[in-house]
């Protein structure tokens, strides 16, 4: 048998005219080239890549070149031998018979001949010398990267069977494992602090040194916009209010108007948050779509073969079958601004699963979901392969920049994270709003995601990880009785890397640090080096495995380089923030340690100093770059009548402001503190940083509250008068000024209450349509809204220049 090297062969095969090329069955749009890249690399090659039926066909002597893998050709087979290292693979032309090594394998299409080049399917090619391969259809692209590098994907349903089963067993039989239902709520990300580097809005700036002109939304990081459920442009207020939009010409206050009022064609799409920038108005939110086993009039057909209907403009009957499944999305409607009274809507998106957060940079849209699967089907022994394959709900996408029909992800595409496989996938979907050819760039992980942070260029996603003791549980001797102790479940933070560019994502690593993270502000990228605190360990408990808090700083590869570990141990982080080289960390069980710790040093993370307070700080945000806010809540300790080993415990109170002088590290100082009403006053900024308004240059702090008030505050400080509820008085925005010589000086409060309202209110306040949720402001004048009104007031006064109320909501037509 006469062998000869590759390129030998390939003049052979040019001069075998005798040899017809075979006919292709392409099923891509050809008016498209499908482009190919190597470890980000492009591959230049001297044939389109091909696809016949559905395998990606590609030029063997670019591809095994690109690879670095060593090809013979053999005249009289029609064969190719492959080599590289220790692998070897071998391909007959027209044959869908080939070898990985002694192990014979069939392909769904066989090598072909192309004007004398051998055409091999790629993703058979590649992965045999350990390269995974990624195809994104709507795009027309192929990611090629060393296995190393990147993750590698399922493959088939029996592959992910095998994963889930490997997974349960290590984390007890699925104890350990995230399940989220179909009517699963998506992790609310806590609010807790922000870098005085990091730190900003999105705000519109008249030049560098000049205070914006109108306000935007309180964002953790500078340049990276988060959706909120209001925004202004600086002329228009936009609003999600009730299952609408409403867009507001504010300006100028004493004439404010509704110009618009946004609805859909979806009936089940409800807008959760928006974004806006000079050229788009950007609506995120759920919908579902309710699929059925066998025929019936359906108002959606969301199957993965169907078209969704643009527009619904009359009333359709439909047949409901209870307990049929449904399919939940997260769906992105993007409108052109041009004419506000009638927005032109040019883009539709979706992503099977609940929304977990977005980010925008510049005109680049990225959003995250968690979509559930059918775990206990698809595990079913007893179920048959037909009804597995029913039930496997592979997750799917669209975007009407590719066409109406959902775009399923097949197991050959949808990757899984090493050791960590968990029975929900995570779907992360990047968008170039600006270039409505490029169709969105979706990948899927078979995993979930819980919080998620971004710097310009990367996205950080986690999630907390449980793994079951080896021991079931603990003794504890006590006056000559046995306590049962359950054993410490193993708590870890898995991190997951991705890069950001123009609206596509890539997959950088995986990190994985002890302890669970609180929240997005939990971490933060400074230097290359990406810092995260956690909490590990249980705060009920009194003994070793009690809970201890940590900061743990990372590498570009997600490798720990440094850590600080035990700090306040038995309590838990309520709040972090970092600043450059330092970061602040609060902690409470009964009082409220701020901790200064200096990570200029990434390999030794240290604490500098700490300041004991009573209360806690749920949420920080930076004054300058020696002083910080803190918002949370009183608290008070008393003596402990429970009996249960703990001298004192502490309730807390009203909420708190305290400002903080950080300017000596050694020796951090609450320079000055605000308490609101009493214990039962709350606010959304307690549990979401964008309810915050702040203004250094403004001397302007302001935010939603609602108060209540102990009416009786006499007698001793004893739990049970530290244990009562105030009495509803007041809701609304508390205005303050604020600045180092003063601190927090109330200028006053704007309510939309009525008299009417407060004359009908009783011990406790409910969800009025009137509670004010935002404040922003347009030049010197401060708007306040609720779902029924929109209120201007001076921003120097406070006085009253113009009030307008909002449509009332209509339910939409059936």
């Amino acid at each position: 048998m006469q062998k000869r090297t590759l390129f030998a062969g390939m003049l052979a095969l040019t001069l075998l005219t005798s040899v017809s090329p075979a006919p292709l069955s392409v099923a891509a749009d050809m008016g498209q080239a499908i482009a190919l890249t190597l470890n980000g690399q492009p591959v230049s090659l001297s044939v389109q890549p091909r696809l016949i039926g559905s395998t990606l066909m590609v030029p063997l002597r670019e591809l095994s070149d690109a690879l670095g893998v060593k090809v013979q050709w053999d005249e009289a087979e029609r064969s190719a031998t492959a080599t590289k290292a220790d692998r070897s693979i071998k391909l007959r032309v027209d044959s869908k018979e080939a070898f990985r090594g002694s192990e014979a394998v069939t392909l769904d299409e066989a090598p072909t001949l192309d004007n004398g080049n051998i055409l091999v399917p790629l993703r058979f090619f590649s992965e045999s010398f350990d390269f995974n391969v990624y195809w994104d259809g709507p795009n027309k692209r192929v990611t090629i990267a060393d296995a190393d590098k990147s993750l590698p994907t399922v493959g088939s349903r029996e592959r992910m069977e095998a994963l889930l089963k490997e997974s349960a067993s290590v984390h007890g039989n699925g104890r350990g494992m995230v399940l989220l239902g179909d009517n699963a709520v998506a992790v609310t990300e806590k609010s807790s602090a922000a870098a005085p580097q990091a730190a900003g809005s999105a705000a519109k700036q008249a030049s560098d040194a000049a205070p914006p002109v109108y306000s935007g939304t309180n964002v953790q990081v500078q340049g990276v916009d988060e959706a909120d459920v209001i925004k202004t442009d600086g002329t228009y207020i936009y609003q999600v209010n009730r299952d609408r939009v409403l867009v507001t010409k504010a300006s100028p206050a004493e004439s404010m108007s509704v110009v618009s009022t946004v609805y859909w064609a979806d009936p089940n799409f409800y807008p959760q948050e928006l974004y806006v920038d000079n050229n788009y108005l950007v609506v995120v939110g759920n919908t579902s779509y309710p699929t059925y086993e066998k025929p019936g009039p359906v108002p959606y057909d969301a199957s993965p073969a169907a078209s969704v209907e643009p527009n619904i403009g009359t009333a359709k009957k439909m047949v409901v079958w209870p307990g049929r499944p449904t399919r939940s999305t997260t769906k992105t409607i993007v409108y052109e601004l041009g004419d506000r009274t009638q927005l032109k809507q040019v883009r539709e998106a979706e992503l099977e699963g609940h929304y977990v957060s977005s980010r925008k940079i510049g005109d680049s849209l990225y959003v995250v979901t968690n979509k559930s699967m059918n775990y206990f089907w698809i595990m079913r022994q007893e179920a048959d392969s037909a009804a597995k394959q029913a039930n496997e709900s592979l997750p799917a996408y669209r975007d009407s920049a590719a066409g109406d029909q959902f775009i399923t992800i097949g197991y050959e595409d949808i990757r899984y994270f090493p050791k960590a496989v968990e029975p929900n996938y995570l779907l992360i979907g990047g968008l170039k709003l600006s270039k409505p050819d490029q169709k969105m760039q979706v990948t899927s992980y078979l995993g979930s995601g819980q919080n998620v942070y971004a710097s310009p260029d990367n996205l950080y996603v986690t999630v907390s990880e449980y793994e079951p003791p080896k021991e079931n549980e603990q003794t504890a001797q006590a006056d000559g009785k046995t306590t049962f102790i359950p054993a410490p479940l193993n708590m870890t933070s898995a991190i997951y890397k991705f890069g950001m560019d123009n609206g596509t994502v890539r997959y950088v690593g995986r990190g994985k640090v002890p302890g669970h993270a609180l929240n997005q502000f939990s971490m933060d990228e400074h230097n290359g080096y990406f810092r995260i605190a956690t909490t590990s360990g249980d705060i009920w408990r009194n003994d070793e495995n009690t809970s201890k808090n940590n900061v743990y700083v990372l590498n570009e590869s997600l490798n720990v380089v440094g850590k600080l570990e035990g700090l306040a141990s038995g309590e838990r982080i309520y709040s972090v923030r970092y600043a450059g080289n330092r970061a602040y960390m609060v902690t409470f069980k009964n009082t409220d340690p701020l901790f200064v710790l200096d990570l200029s040093n990434p390999q030794a993370p240290a604490m500098l100093g700490k300041l004991k307070i009573p209360g806690y700080s749920d949420y920080l945000h930076p004054y300058d770059e020696n002083h910080l806010i803190g918002f949370g809540k009183e608290a008070v300790e008393v003596a402990n009548k429970k009996g249960d080993g703990s001298d004192t415990v502490a309730f807390y109170q009203g909420m708190k402001l305290a400002l903080f002088d950080v300017s000596d590290v050694a020796n951090p100082k609450e320079l000055f503190k605000e308490t609101i009403g009493d214990r039962g006053t709350e606010s959304p900024l307690l549990y979401n940083h964008k309810a915050l308004l702040f203004s250094k240059e403004k001397q302007l702090l302001a935010f939603p509250v609602t108060v209540a008030e102990v009416k009786d505050k006499t007698g001793a400080n004893t739990q049970e008068n530290a244990s009562k509820y105030g009495d509803f008085t007041f809701q609304g925005a508390y205005v303050y000024g604020l600045d180092l010589q003063k601190g927090f000086q109330l200028r006053g409060k704007i309510t939309h209450l009525t008299g009417d309202d407060m004359n009908k209110a009783g011990q406790h306040w409910y969800g009025s349509e009137r509670n004010i949720e935002r404040l922003l402001y347009i030049g010197d004048t401060l708007y306040s809204s609720s779902p029924d009104m929109l209120k201007a007031n001076n921003l120097n006064t406070l006085r009253e220049v113009g009030s307008l109320q909002l449509p009332a909501w209509k339910p939409r037509n059936p």
